[in-house]
């Protein structure tokens, strides 16, 4: 037979989760966002981890990359910003447990609309994205 049980956080640990929230938060808009649309490599490198893994499908097709490989793709081609094509990022959620948490994004850029899963750690007191889960779908 199962046991169940609840327990009502403290406040301290709301506190804690809403304070990890908004670093995740200001990572993702100071850091992760402003990167991918400048094609800001130092950026990049600074909110990932360096074993990161990126993976999903790009229209229909699988995706798979290292963060080295990835980097290496942003660095060499035109940036969105320079572009001139439409970027967007929204935040939708990001749940913390501990020194863990993942975000649901989406992301428009070039011609390309990304529902992206993002897992964070939070290592020596800085949250870095460990892997990055991505879909192009269609809008």
């Amino acid at each position: 037979m199962a046991a169940f049980s609840s327990s009502k956080s403290t406040n301290q640990n709301k506190m804690e989760t809403n304070q990890d929230k908004l670093a995740i938060t200001q990572a993702l808009e100071d850091l992760y966002l402003k990167g991918i649309y400048e094609g800001d490599i130092d950026l990049l490198r600074e909110v990932y981890h360096p074993g990161t893994l990126l993976f999903g499908d790009i229209k229909g097709e699988p995706y798979a990359k290292t963060l080295i490989q990835y980097l290496d793709a942003v660095k060499n081609r035109v940036s969105v910003k320079d572009s001139g094509k439409l970027f967007r990022g929204i935040i939708h959620t990001i749940d913390v447990v501990n020194s863990i948490a993942v975000a649901k994004l989406h992301v428009k850029m070039y011609d390309f609309n990304y529902d992206e899963f993002l897992s964070f750690h939070k290592i020596n007191g800085k949250w870095v994205i460990v892997n990055k889960m991505m879909t192009d779908i269609a809008q």
